[in-house]
């Protein structure tokens, strides 16, 4: 089991991160909503790869069938051998940019609380919660576990709901 949950966690990981650091590269082009919308979309789409894991385990390691919890765990340690592979992405993509996300991220919140017309006072405090914001940013125990938070919660939806459908074993049977 653990060779199915390198692999296709691995490949889920490679599959997020290479898109997400293309998009860093080019965020001066999208707004973030946009971005963001993006982002976990490709997210779901990479950890859709839990569901194939699952399915393989069930299917040629246990013979057609899986009960909910064991094929729960699988598709959670996929997901976190993903989550580990995005973090480790992040991290080199951050290094290779120089940090400039948290800069740009900042300036997109500052220029968004301007554009709806917020007063200086409100404009004001968003500057005020941007700076703290990026002094947190740049210790990594606050970026390395929130960076892992974003992609953990799909990863735990797509496994619920693969465990759940695939514990079914006429749901899509082996040939």
């Amino acid at each position: 089991m653990s060779r199915i949950i390198l692999i296709y966690g691995v490949a889920a990981g490679l599959i997020v991160i290479v898109p997400m650091s293309l998009m860093l590269a080019n965020a001066e082009h999208g707004s973030a909503a946009t971005s963001m919308f993006t982002g976990y979309l490709i997210m779901l789409l990479a950890l859709s790869l839990v569901f194939f894991g699952v399915k393989r385990r069930r299917d040629r390691d246990l013979g057609g069938v899986i009960r909910f919890v064991p094929a729960l765990l699988a598709g959670l340690g996929i997901s976190a051998v993903a989550g580990v592979i995005y973090v480790i992405g992040w991290e080199i993509t951050l290094a290779v940019t120089d940090f400039a996300f948290i800069d740009s991220y900042s300036s997109a919140a500052v220029e968004a609380a301007r554009a709806r017309g917020a007063s200086s006072a409100d404009v004001a405090a968003v500057v005020a919660e941007m700076d703290e914001f990026r002094r947190q940013y740049a210790n990594p125990l606050f970026r390395l576990p929130m960076t892992f938070i974003e992609i953990f919660p799909v990863g735990l939806l797509v496994s619920l709901i693969s465990a759940a459908l695939l514990r079914n074993s006429r749901f899509l049977p082996a040939r």
